[in-house]
């Protein structure tokens, strides 16, 4: 793998020990199979009765181990195999109010007690400077139980080499159709999670994630220009089948719209007739636009506006590293009449959706997840804590949304899946585009800015198409529009119905320091915004 691989693949959150392998995925850590539930509690309570031992009032612990498998090619070669393999165990402890963790690599008995010692003595000396002692939500024990992704097939099951005849075959149609350059990639994840704690809980769970993705480039040979499109698929918590299944595809128009199941060779083929098209695509003339936004486009736009901003920990200024802090200030949650947005905008939380990214049965606090709303009918009224900032807010009861990307980081708030509702009434897509007299329909997420409070923001995409008295014209490029938060989402007039309702969502999401991953995800129906001020992005020589 050269430099320029290095960076770009590194520079997605990949992480950089590249491990090339040809079937299962090389053991790193001496582990060739995971240790059974039962065995796992016995390390459990050593770390937990250590931790009493030395004064903790509160102990938890997580064993895991970590798969990451990704396949990366480029038109007819295979450019690089990645596999990588993390085992090993941390301690979290509260002593004298205090928060303390230790970690070790050595999964055995011995080891993991000596790391909830070493965690017990950390919190010794952290409470020396300790302002406020840490204040937990209770959290009922619930024994032994264990939760599994509801996958069809473990795509690590898969052989590297149908993984390859499949990106293969995807490769080729899009250079037939036109593609003068293709990319396409599996990135493949497992977490196999132990968690315990001193509540009395033992909690199991095995996690799988999927995204295929690849990126067309059409140059034209005469000017030298080029366009690209970029994959219309969603990472999901999903097994093979995502790939390997019916796609179960509808079309509408000028694109085909994926659920539970995506065609990557369709879709790949769609990329490279429409970058070539949008070669000859008419330049948008900069003002104000009725915007129809599909899922494949909304989802970041929610990430960025919505889901960062609602972390508390944002909000009350104690996070600020990659996403900034956040407008959405408590002043304006205790008034009780903040509007985010219009009475059409429900924005909910949810770490229990089906297929989704974000989806697991208990956080890694040992809190059950579920749902809860954020914006209901336009108006703020929570945000995403966890058990140690609940109270901040009044509450008895974390949201369970506790996330560490490893067995070596200290789990702390990250956000849920975020979703905006789908619309009550019936809705089509063609229908709410019929209602439109200037506007642009906007597919695929892009490139975007948006300040440090979260509040004004740009956001481009990866297909546009003028509608103009109720139709589609055809296709634009150079779109961008421009928007704050507040203005933007109270600007939202239309919701499709449930039928339309799709996910979207990020694979690498970073946040604290040092940085940490996590993949969420972010559903919704097509929706139009009135109104919104659009610029034209083209770099003029």
């Amino acid at each position: 793998m050269d430099r320029r691989d290095f960076l770009r693949l590194s520079g997605i959150g990949v992480g950089t020990l590249m491990v090339p392998v040809l079937g299962r995925p090389r053991t790193l850590y001496g582990a060739t199979t995971p240790i059974p539930a039962a065995d796992k509690k016995v390390l459990a309570d050593a770390a937990l009765n250590a931790a009493r031992g030395k004064g903790a009032t509160y102990a938890d612990v997580r064993i895991g181990r970590y798969l990451n498998q990704f396949v990366v090619t480029r038109e007819d070669k295979v450019q690089n195999l990645v596999n990588t393999e993390s085992y090993g165990t941390g301690v979290r402890v509260i002593v004298d109010g205090t928060w303390g963790f230790a970690a070790t690599s050595n999964v055995d008995k011995d080891s993991i007690a000596r790391a909830a010692e070493q965690a017990a003595s950390i919190a010794k000396a952290n409470s020396k400077v300790q302002q406020e002692p840490v204040r937990l939500a209770p959290v009922e024990g619930v024994g032994e139980v264990s939760w599994r992704t509801p996958i069809e097939k473990s795509a690590f099951d898969v052989p590297i080499s149908e993984k390859v005849e499949m990106l293969m075959d995807v490769n080729a149609a899009a250079m037939e159709a036109g593609a003068s350059f293709i990319n396409s990639i599996f990135f493949l994840v497992n977490e196999q999670k132990y968690f315990a704690s001193t509540d009395g809980s033992y909690i199991d769970q095995d996690v799988h994630r999927i995204w295929p993705t690849f990126n067309v480039t059409v140059v034209d040979p005469e000017s030298g220009k080029f366009k690209t499109r970029e994959a219309l698929s969603s990472p999901m918590g999903m097994g093979w089948e995502y790939v390997d299944g019916d796609p179960k595809a509808k079309t509408l128009g000028v694109t085909t719209r994926y659920g539970d199941r995506y065609d990557m060779r369709e879709d790949a083929v769609a990329a490279a007739r429409q970058a070539k098209a949008t070669m000859t695509a008419k330049s948008v003339e900069p003002g104000k636009y009725d915007l129809v936004l599909d899922p494949s486009h909304l989802w970041l736009t929610i990430h960025e506006s919505v889901g960062h901003p609602l972390e508390l920990d944002r909000v009350l200024g104690y996070e600020a590293n990659y996403a900034g802090t956040s407008f959405a200030t408590l002043d304006k949650w205790k008034s009780k009449d903040f509007e985010y947005g219009s009475d059409k905008v429900n924005l909910f939380a949810d770490k229990t959706q089906p297929g989704s990214l974000g989806s697991v049965g208990y956080d890694d606090e040992g809190v059950k997840c579920k749902e809860w709303d954020l914006v209901k009918s336009g108006i703020l009224v929570n945000y995403q804590a966890i058990r140690d900032q609940v109270h901040m807010i009044g509450e008895k009861e974390s949201h369970g949304c506790c996330y560490a990307d490893s067995w070596s980081s200290v789990q702390f708030q990250r956000m849920p899946n975020v979703s905006l509702r789908a619309g009550t009434a019936e809705l089509s897509v063609d229908e709410m585009i019929r209602d439109v007299e200037k506007g642009i329909y906007i597919i695929g997420d892009g490139s975007f800015s948006i300040d440090q409070q979260r509040y004004n923001f740009q956001f481009g995409g990866q297909m546009f198409y003028e509608i103009e008295n109720g139709e589609i014209k055809g296709q634009l490029r150079d779109v961008a529009y421009q928007a704050n938060t507040q203005e933007f989402w109270n600007s939202c007039v239309a919701i499709c119905d449930q039928r339309d309702y799709r996910l979207g969502g990020s694979f690498f999401d970073g946040k604290g320091q040092p940085g940490q991953i996590s993949a969420v995800s972010h559903g919704s129906s097509t929706s139009r915004f009135n109104g919104i001020n659009v610029i034209n992005t083209e770099r003029k020589i």
